[in-house]
């Protein structure tokens, strides 16, 4: 066999398959076969200098060609015509189809869910009910815009359905270790669990109170006895029931409840119930002067307090509001800053 066919034989082998390796060697040896022909063709200008070489090498093999450096001796140009130019084009147009790969393979990789995210403080939503999952979406991103980043980590095979507003990861199942921790479930703030089957919920749950007892956790299910079962290994768990059946007989009784009631949970129509923190520097109060500062000040009503003992709903005007009692109110939008320094002013 010819020596030609041997070298042949061996350039397939060693570069066919285009790793970067390769790439990265047959770049390092088209410079010094480049450098030695010019300089063998005397083209000193262009070799006595290392930075001055490798621009024009790149210069040349771009096909930008500022003509700033160029050969000057007949052996030079014909170097360059029938080397230095069809080889720098085919590296460089191999090194450019290489990032460019590199890039659409990360850019699909996120799409497909398959990246680790760098997440913290954010809000990992569980499961996939279509409609209802990007109903949900839709309102956790009008709410939270500019505050916390909104990740949903699904099952099926799928891509992000609202790429480049959410974050997006799949996993086996959602009791995967690693799958999970590509989701950030440890670093959440909130965690909402929501799958059309109960079992996967209720497993969901348990390792998710596991990995971050400290998130804000919250399940919806449709059979009310498992919330009572989550509850039990879960206390802080915020269970959420189905009310559908309720909902109807509630509008059955009083025709339009259910307008009434999807009008207050619905971020983007109407008056929407919120809640807020009564500041911890501030003085015990009672419900009467805070009642009159969210109404004549914010243009909100003041629903219900919980002070760690439960919702109370519609509470007395003489009911103690003390520090860090959270406070339920109606109101077109969130009101991003309470004029608490006006609190004694109000007309009781």
């Amino acid at each position: 066999m010819s020596m030609w066919l041997l070298l042949r034989r061996w350039v397939l082998t060693q570069f066919g398959q285009l790793s970067g390796r390769n790439l990265l060697l047959s770049s390092v040896m088209y410079a010094a076969i480049s450098w030695f022909l010019l300089s063998l063709a005397g083209e000193h200008a262009l070799t006595h200098s290392l930075t001055d070489f490798i621009y024009y090498l790149f210069v040349t093999a771009s096909t930008v060609g500022y003509g700033d450096m160029s050969p000057t001796t007949d052996l030079g140009k014909w170097v360059v015509a029938l080397f230095v130019i069809p080889g720098g084009l085919g590296l460089f147009a191999i090194g450019v189809s290489r990032i460019a790969s590199l890039l659409i393979h990360y850019w699909k990789g996120g799409l497909m869910g398959k990246r680790s995210l760098k997440v913290n403080k954010h809000i990992l939503v569980l499961g996939w009910n279509e409609q209802r999952t990007l109903s949900l979406i839709n309102m956790l991103l009008h709410e939270e815009k500019g505050r916390r980043d909104i990740v949903l980590c699904v099952r099926p095979e799928m891509e992000n359905p609202l790429p480049g507003k959410i974050e997006f990861v799949r996993v086996i199942s959602f009791t995967d270790h690693a799958g999970m921790a590509r989701a950030g479930v440890a670093d959440a703030d909130c965690i909402i669990i929501d799958n059309p089957e109960d079992d996967v919920t209720l497993s969901a749950s348990l390792y998710c109170a596991n990995q971050n007892p400290e998130a804000h956790l919250l399940a919806y299910f449709n059979d009310e006895a498992l919330s009572d079962l989550l509850k039990q290994h879960c206390p802080n768990a915020e269970c959420i029931p189905s009310v559908s059946v309720e909902m109807l007989a509630k509008a059955a009784v009083d025709p339009g409840s259910s307008e009434l009631h999807h009008e207050l949970l619905s971020t983007n129509k109407g008056m929407t119930q919120y809640s807020v923190n009564f500041p911890s520097d501030k003085t015990e109060t009672t419900v009467a002067p805070l009642f009159s500062l969210f109404k004549k000040q914010h243009d909100a009503i003041l629903i219900a307090l919980d002070a760690g003992k439960g919702v109370e709903l519609n509470p007395p005007l003489d009911r103690a509001v003390t520090a860090n009692t959270k406070l339920f109110y109606i109101a077109d939008e969130r009101v991003d800053s309470f004029e608490w320094h006006k609190l004694g002013d109000q007309d009781v």
